[in-house]
């Protein structure tokens, strides 16, 4: 039977062995989130890059620039990190270069050892579980957390992914998380409201994008890594 693990921060992604595994990706305030969001409304290509210059340098090449440090839009991008800018195919065809605080970072991690990445979030939850289900690959959940802290959101999104699978672990991480997410899950939106980074976002008047982040299946899409960027699988 195939397995599944949790990683709850970068920084302990070391302890986990990668090769021959499928890793999810997560980031729901916001990254993960919002690269699901875009490409779901037409986004053709999204470029998840480690720092803010490397990514500026792309708008010289056409792309449009995203880029977001410590929840805001960073100077002179194009756009921050907020899911709702892409609906109603707003950037549809377009290529994204983006840079975040936390899951772009997870994303350039998993790419040096994973047999595949993807990228996961509460609004393709089970287009997500229904891929993996017909994969041969054991699975790891990595959390982006806030600057290798935990964070509560991405860590229930593993419990919410594993109990969609219904596969073995022995992972203690993804065990607490299966349980915290049976109690919580028809109310996600109210326990997460005391989350320290949907409190960051608050103070950013950034709560419809809290509430957006955490609904499930919104999109029958699953995104992965590829040469050229993030794409929809199809």
């Amino acid at each position: 039977m195939k397995t599944i693990e949790t990683c709850v921060s970068p920084d302990l992604l070391e302890l986990h062995e990668l090769t021959n595994k499928t890793v999810i990706v997560v980031d729901i305030f916001r990254a993960s989130s919002t690269m699901v969001t875009a490409l779901s409304n037409g986004v053709n290509t999204i470029l998840p890059v480690k720092d803010l210059d490397q990514c500026k340098a792309y708008k010289e090449k056409g792309w449009l620039i995203a880029g977001e440090r410590n929840g805001k839009q960073a100077e002179g991008f194009d756009l921050g990190n907020s899911p709702l800018a892409y609906l109603n195919l707003q950037f549809a065809e377009e290529n994204v270069a983006m840079t975040t605080t936390n899951g772009t970072r997870a994303i350039s991690l998993a790419r040096k050892q994973a047999a595949e990445v993807l990228i996961g979030s509460f609004l393709n939850l089970h287009a997500t579980a229904n891929y993996l289900q017909n994969s041969t690959n054991d699975v790891l959940v990595l959390c982006a957390g806030w600057k290798g802290k935990f964070n509560i959101e991405d860590s229930l999104y593993a419990g919410a992914l594993s109990l969609a699978l219904n596969w073995k672990h022995d992972c203690d991480a993804t065990l607490a998380m299966e349980s915290l997410y049976r109690q919580v899950g028809t109310n996600l939106s109210d326990f997460l409201q005391k989350a320290s980074h949907a409190k960051r976002l608050q103070n950013h008047d950034l709560e419809k994008d809290i509430n957006f982040c955490l609904g499930i299946d919104q999109y029958n899409s699953v995104v992965y890594l590829s040469d050229e960027g993030l794409k929809l699988k199809h």
